[in-house]
């Protein structure tokens, strides 16, 4: 079981996906809010649109380690860090949906569906992310918990 998993069950019985959880535990990690960006993630729900494309979890994870090191104003760079995060996120999840044929969400659930998916089926997988999203962030010397670079 994920060490997240009691992080994230509450937020998925308020109904967020599993993007939008991802970010939210980035969110409450730096100690912010932004209704803005996690209604933004929830374009990357169930597949990104409930037929089964991308896992949200990898869509999501993506742009939570761009929320860390990706350009956001005019004014800002993104870390040279960023492609290299975000490769290696995509390589993990990759490897570790391989069991499951793929990295959409029809492969993961075995399935497309019309309503939202299981997320019981989810959970332990958006706990395993968020783990592996602090690590390749602490990995690059960036605290988690910090808003600004």
């Amino acid at each position: 079981m994920s060490g997240y998993l009691l992080d994230i069950l509450p937020l998925a019985a308020k109904g967020y996906c599993c993007s939008q959880m991802l970010g939210l535990l980035a969110l409450q990690a730096r100690g912010e809010e932004n209704p803005g960006l996690v209604r933004a993630l929830g374009g990357l729900c169930h597949g990104m649109g409930q037929c089964g494309r991308t896992c949200g979890v990898l869509s999501g994870g993506a742009c939570v380690l761009s929320l860390y090191l990706g350009k956001g104003s005019d004014e800002e760079s993104p870390s040279d860090k960023a492609d290299l995060a975000v490769s290696e996120f995509v390589d993990w999840f990759t490897e570790r949906t391989t069991p499951y044929g793929g990295t959409a969400c029809a492969e993961i659930l075995g399935e497309c569906f019309e309503e939202k998916p299981d997320l019981s089926r989810c959970a332990e997988l958006i706990g395993e992310a968020w783990a592996q999203i602090l690590t390749i962030l602490t990995g690059m010397g960036v605290d988690p918990s910090e808003a600004g670079r």
